[in-house]
């Protein structure tokens, strides 16, 4: 964080390439999805549709490590402490590569298994299962590339993340196509299309993002120094699983919570599934937004922290709850102005569309809350304050969201299943808010390492 400009332009200037990166990583999705919904059918949809829980599920683990190295790196850099930077991404870089390793292998056997256990719907089980074996077997990868973009947010570079992600997209948009229709000689893949333009996509990425770090000598370039760090430091890694233990929970949770709601979607048939896809990644431009606001508000606090201004923490969350209101809440509007029009990108089939407009209209006002909630939680995890921040948002979905979901189901049919997310929003923001002003804020702050 600079402390030559005002905090709300330094926070801009840092959201807004986050920002872009967010909507690109969701547009590369989104393009995959309207490829796949337009040029092949409301199942092919479906059967990616399956998948998302999944994926949340495995990369739950990434985004634990990115959340506590992010932090731990951020405090290290605010003090100037470059050797520790390295240190840090050495050991969470280790640890992410071995855990991709074993998902690939056992998510590689089990698929099929796992997608039964969601409930699959039988007619998109075989696509389904195709399709999520690819991407599962790519997550080393792709979990390199998810840590890499995350640690460099905590040295204060969001731009090179952004530039990556531009390339990957643009690839994704060449390649999805050129596998649906068979380019070039190309064979057509059909469904398997987006799994297999999305793994060339990240390799770009980090081929680039290799090559780009050493010329320009990236605090976290791929060097002989970090390559001597790539191994396990105990302490170091105690350090960031505290961090990041309870925020991969949180978020394996919260995806269990959506494999649940997704099972609760499933018996509604494979129409249901492709509009909760729709919802889905419409919700994505606005839930990313959200999460990078959070997100800023974490890395500028941990800053702030290792640099020995934890005074500034009251204007940081101030920033960020202004930023999520103007930008978060701008964003909704829109959506809600133009979600016929968004919604017919992914989806052609009449009733289907009309079913995922009425579900968009229940829930998206509710992200705001989200964000809300999200800014809060990020300034606490900034100083390693995390346990009950954790607990509060866990209990809020597997307490109130899942509960809630199918009670409302019961009683007023898939628009309850929708209902359950501002309730469970709610009540995550009144606790956030509570704990926030008369717990954390007593508290001292000082560094983690």
């Amino acid at each position: 964080m600079e402390t030559g400009r005002p905090l709300w332009k330094a926070f801009v200037l840092f959201l807004g390439p986050m920002m872009l990166s967010n909507l690109l990583q969701a547009l590369s999705g989104t393009i995959n999805n309207i490829y796949l919904g337009q040029m092949i059918g409301v199942s092919a949809l479906a059967a990616v549709s399956a998948f998302f829980p999944l994926l949340f599920f495995f990369i739950s683990f990434t985004i634990g490590l990115g959340s506590g190295a992010s932090v731990l790196i951020g405090q290290a850099y605010g003090a100037e402490e470059h050797e520790k930077v390295k240190q840090v991404a050495g050991t969470t870089l280790t640890v992410a590569i071995v855990g991709g390793a074993l998902i690939a292998i056992f998510g590689g056997i089990f698929t099929r298994q796992l997608l039964v256990a969601i409930g699959t719907p039988a007619d998109i089980l075989a696509d389904a299962t195709a399709y999520t074996r690819i991407m599962l077997i790519a997550m080393p990868g792709l979990f390199t590339f998810l840590l890499a973009t995350a640690m460099m947010r905590g040295v204060g570079d969001t731009t090179t993340p952004l530039l990556a992600l531009c390339l990957s997209t643009v690839v994704g948009l060449i390649v999805t196509p050129a596998l649906i229709r068979g380019w070039a000689g190309l064979p057509q893949m059909g469904l398997l299309s987006g799994a297999l333009a999305a793994i060339v996509s990240f390799i770009s990425a980090l081929l680039f993002l290799a090559f780009h770090m050493r010329h320009y000598i990236h605090p976290l370039a791929p060097d002989r120094e970090l390559l001597r760090h790539m191994r396990v430091d105990w302490a170091i890694l105690k350090s960031v699983l505290q961090i990041g233990v309870p925020t991969g929970i949180q978020m394996i949770l919260i995806s269990l919570a959506e494999v649940v709601v997704l099972s609760l979607v499933n018996s509604y048939g494979s129409h249901a599934t492709a509009a909760y896809g729709a919802v889905n990644q419409i919700v994505n431009y606005v839930q990313f937004p959200a999460i990078s606001i959070a997100i800023t508000a974490s890395i500028f606090s941990a800053q702030a922290i290792g640099a020995g201004r934890s005074d500034e923490l009251g204007a940081i969350a101030r920033t960020g709850l202004l930023a999520n209101l103007a930008i978060t809440g701008g964003l909704i509007v829109l959506a809600y102005l133009f979600s016929r029009t968004i919604i017919s990108f992914f989806i052609t089939d009449g009733p289907v569309l009309e079913l995922a407009q009425t579900l968009l209209h229940v829930t998206l006002w509710s992200y705001i809350l989200f964000g809300f909630a999200g800014v809060l939680a990020g300034i606490m995890r900034s100083s390693g304050t995390v346990l009950l921040p954790t607990i509060i948002s866990v209990s809020s979905i597997l307490g109130v969201e899942v509960p809630v979901a199918y009670y409302l189901s019961a009683h007023m049919g898939i628009e309850g299943v929708w209902l359950a997310y501002p309730v469970a929003f709610s009540v995550m923001l009144g606790l956030q808010t509570v704990y926030y002003r008369f717990v954390w804020k007593n508290r001292s702050i000082k560094r983690l390492i």
